[in-house]
């Protein structure tokens, strides 16, 4: 069977399997054979997937994408593959990206060490570990909050809504960004004092603010979906909450919940690594891509004459970019895919 014409997720299961391989050889823990065995099924899947490449390349991009996302989810669930510890200090500091030792590189440490000597590599995997896995968390925290409150402002109406619909006006009214960060700054004196991780404050503080947004959306498709026929009949069955919520309303606004959870989830994980940036997100020494961004941005100022030493911040600010990148263009791919739309 063509690759092309797979489901979703057996496509993803494929290049899930290759991005961990890949990944284990850029980590140097396999053989010579296994790169052979890759080239050879990456081959294959080249070829099953020609005619596609040439006449859906809004498809061709999604499976890249998607193989892009599997990486990152193989960065998430495989923390032993990294070559060293997030913690470890190995004694070469400031080496340089590339490998090379006639320009300050070293082989054991393919994208370089940062000021104090950790592997980059590993603080990247271990990185994806920290803040993509409390970035879905959070998100799904919010999701659960802001839509179940939402399907009950539309569906009960009355008093409700109007509490929950201007609390969340006032909400909204302050940047989220200011307000996490004020939230954050009281949060870690009190962090301390409780004997509560600030990662557990973070994680309510961002999944409170952005399910706001989430609420927003959610009681507006509710809304549409009240005023349904056959809402009136499953109410004149006498049909309980639960039932037209899970039953009725829910299946019918998947779609747009979905693009949500996809734009929400990069707003999330962007905020999480804003405020790691600015020292009140993740703590170290946990490795985390918006800390290793503000540690490894000196070297910006040695663009002049060492290109690659300059390029070290970018790793992780590539490596963010490139997740909120996929992240999008996949939902929106699979938008497309599942709605019946031709290009």
């Amino acid at each position: 069977m063509a690759f092309r014409s797979m489901p979703i997720t057996a496509s993803f299961g494929i290049l899930t399997i290759i991005s961990y391989a890949i990944l284990a050889i850029f980590a140097g823990q396999v053989e010579p054979l296994t790169i052979f065995v890759i080239a050879l099924v990456g081959f294959v899947l080249l070829i099953a997937t020609r005619s596609r490449l040439r006449t859906d390349t809004h498809s061709a991009l999604g499976f890249v994408f998607l193989a892009i996302i599997a990486l990152f989810i193989i960065m998430y669930f495989v923390g032993p593959i990294a070559p060293y510890g997030q913690e470890e200090i190995l004694g070469k500091a400031n080496v340089v990206p590339g490998g090379d030792p006639a320009v300050g590189g070293d082989p054991e440490f393919p994208l370089g060490t940062d000021q104090i000597g950790r592997d980059i590599l590993s603080r990247l995997i271990y990185g994806a570990q920290n803040t993509v896995g409390i970035a879905f968390a959070t998100t799904c925290l919010a999701f659960f909050l802001g839509a179940t409150l939402g399907f009950l402002a539309a569906t009960l109406q009355g008093w409700l809504d109007q509490v929950l619909s201007r609390a969340v006006d006032v909400l909204m009214a302050i940047p989220a960004l200011i307000f996490a960060l004020l939230l954050m700054t009281i949060a870690s004196v009190w962090s301390a004092k409780v004997g509560i991780p600030l990662t557990v404050f973070m994680v309510l503080i961002i999944a409170v603010i952005d399910s706001t947004r989430v609420f927003r959306l959610a009681r507006a498709v509710a809304l549409n979906i009240v005023v349904m026929d056959y809402i009136e009949a499953a109410k004149l069955r006498g049909e309980g909450l639960t039932y037209l919520i899970f039953r009725e309303i829910l299946p019918n606004a998947t779609a747009p919940l979905l693009a949500e959870f996809g734009l929400r989830f990069c707003f999330v994980f962007l905020t999480i690594a804003s405020l790691s940036f600015l020292g009140v997100g993740i703590q170290p020494p946990l490795a985390d891509w918006g800390t290793m961004v503000r540690d490894l941005s000196q070297f910006i100022n040695f663009a002049a004459f060492a290109p690659l030493v300059a390029s070290a911040p970018l790793l992780a600010a590539g490596a963010i970019a490139l997740l909120t990148v996929a992240v999008n263009f996949v939902v929106d791919w699979m938008l497309h895919k599942t709605s019946g739309l031709k290009e």
